[in-house]
Order: C-alpha cells, then structure tokens, then sequence
C-alpha cells in the first residue's frame, strides 16, 4: 500500500506477539530485543491496519529515535486510524488536534486563565501537552497557528508569557495532511518541513488488500470491535531502553562517508533548487541505526540507509522550476543520485 518511492526493507525474522514479547523483551539481548518488541507492535496494529507495512515500519523508526512524522495521503487510506492504532499500542497519553482555518495558537499550546479565588493567573495546558500527539490535517490552519508548534517540535517546550513549559517524556507529533486539496489548506512553510524526520507517502490498498479490508469489517461497521483488540505492548520506560540500545548500534566509518556524500550530492544537483542540511544527513544515520535494530542487527546496512532517505529527504529538498513544471517526482532526483554514488562494500 505503500507509494513512497524507496528501496524495500530488509527481511526480517519472525519476531514474538502478545503476552510471550511481554515476558521475554527485557530478556533479549541488545538489538533483538527491540526487533521483538517491534514485531509485537505490527501484529497489534496489523488487526485493524491492512497493508502499509512501510508506513508502519517508518512510523516505528520514527517513535525510536525520537522524531516527528508526516504522513501524506489521500482522504481515506487510514492515515488517522494509522497514528492512533500506533498510540493505543504504547501506555502513554494520547491526544488528537484537528487543525482549521480559526484555530489560534492558543487552542493547541494553551493559554493563561485568570483564577478569581486567588486572583492570579495560571496556566492551562493545551492539547499538545501529552506524550502522542495527533496533528490532523495540519495545513488546514495558517502559518501563525503552524508556527506554534515550531518551539515544541525541536526543543520539547513551550514558552509562553515568559515561562518556558517543558514537554514529558515521550512526545511525538505524528502529523497529516492532503497533497491533492488546495481550496482552504496553507502550504507547510520549509522550516517546519524539516522539523518532521519523514515525510511519508501513503497510496491507496492493493485490490487483494481492499478485499481483506472489507471482509475484516462487513460485520463490525464501525470498526469499534476491532479496535478494541488492539492492546498496548511497550511503555515509555522501554521505548527509552529501546532508544538506548539504538544509540549504541554500530555505523563504520564508510557508511558515514556515504550519508554524507548523498546529501551533499543534493546541493549541487541542476534538477534540485534547494539541497539538504546537515540536520537531514544527522536524520539518516539516527534512522538507519533505527532500522538495523528494528531488524535485530547490531550493525547498519547500505540497504537501511537507502531504506530510510526517500522519507527523509523527499520534504527536505526543492525541485527546480522547470523540473517541477515538467511533472518531475522529488523521489526519482533521490533514487537517482543513491545509483550514482558507490556502495560502501
């Protein structure tokens, strides 16, 4: 179901699901135990979710190493029930922020409320105030309610009337929005772009994935038994233990060399206006150790990394004009340059 334009994740082995992941994770050995824990977490959303096995393994890689995720996608292919499938499966709060046209910046970081009985003002916390936070269909609002989330995306804070409010541990912002509908939408300007660690293209199912769609939910209409299957495997004192395990899995120096001769191979492309930054070569490496131990290795690949620089990349760089006009996808000048650049052996 997958549209983004990438190469194909690694096999994998067969990991444990339900009560036996519990019971054996904390026994498991350094990067074996986040693929086992990984493996439990698309079993669970893999009851309500068909398909979108890149989408989930990006949104997994993403929650491990800490950063923020868009998906893109036409209205109905899941990507709302995606996000929270992925949140039920974590014991953390969880809150959800519909973006429109009059909400204010207030409405999403909260604001300052005057208490009568003690005539003082005190803060009241917004909906951003959780651990994951669901951003739908984020360019419905315009920049000056976008840019709030500026701070609290890169630093995990929110300063308002001179007080700086941190954010708990964990918190990550999954969020949405439509490439096609333009009447009512505010383009993400690019500095907010970069903020995310994947943008992620979700297409629509496969017709053998829709038939399992519809035979999965012609007797649960709403879909609300199915949903409540989905049970949550991991809390925030794993998820860092995984994140621990992570930072601590091995990338040689050759396979550096090659993230960084990739992004800065974008700056000087002629079909490509503007490149990538440092901070996107930072945001290969961190995923593709991400995807090494989802996969129960202590070790990267140069299949992770090609794996992980389309969802990294592909908001992080700007077609040229004439490219663009031509109809020209961000994807093909990505996967271009990965052929033209020597893997590492």
């Amino acid at each position: 179901m997958e549209e983004t334009n990438m190469a194909e994740m690694p096999e994998r082995e067969p990991g444990l699901s339900g009560q036996e992941t519990q019971t054996e994770t904390s026994q498991a050995p350094t990067a074996e135990r986040v693929m086992r824990l990984a493996d439990s977490i698309r079993d669970e959303i893999g009851k309500v979710i068909v398909g979108q096995d890149n989408t989930v393994d990006l949104m997994l890689t993403g929650i491990f190493t800490g950063g923020h995720v868009l998906l893109e996608g036409m209205p109905g292919v899941a990507k709302t029930l995606a996000a929270k499938m992925l949140a039920k499966t974590l014991s953390v709060d969880f809150s959800r922020v519909q973006f429109t046209p009059d909400l204010m910046p207030s409405d999403v970081l909260g604001t300052m409320v005057f208490n009568m009985k003690d005539s003082e003002f005190s803060f009241k916390p917004g909906p951003v105030f959780s651990n994951v936070v669901l951003v739908d269909e984020i360019n419905r609002s315009p920049a000056k309610t976008q840019s709030a989330l500026f701070e609290i995306m890169e630093e995990r804070q929110v300063s308002i009337d001179g007080t700086t409010h941190k954010m708990d541990y964990p918190f990550f912002i999954v969020a949405t929005q439509n490439p096609i509908e333009q009447e009512g939408t505010y383009k993400l300007p690019e500095a907010q772009l970069d903020r995310f660690l994947f943008r992620i293209k979700v297409g629509y199912p496969e017709l053998s994935e829709e038939k399992m769609i519809l035979r999965r939910f012609r007797e649960d209409l709403s879909g609300k038994k199915t949903h409540e299957e989905v049970r949550p495997i991991f809390n925030a004192e794993e998820l860092k233990a995984c994140q621990e395990i992570i930072e601590n899995i091995h990338i040689k120096d050759e396979l550096v060399d090659y993230i960084a001769e990739l992004t800065y191979k974008t700056r000087h492309h002629p079909d490509l206006f503007l490149g990538a930054s440092p901070r996107a070569s930072l945001a290969i490496m961190n995923s593709s150790k991400a995807t090494a131990a989802i996969r129960g290795r202590d070790f990267v690949t140069p299949d992770d990394i090609r794996f992980v620089s389309a969802p990294v990349l592909n908001h992080r760089v700007i077609l040229t004009p004439e490219r663009e006009m031509e109809g020209m996808e961000v994807e093909d000048v990505i996967n271009g340059i990965i052929k033209q650049i020597e893997v590492p052996r």
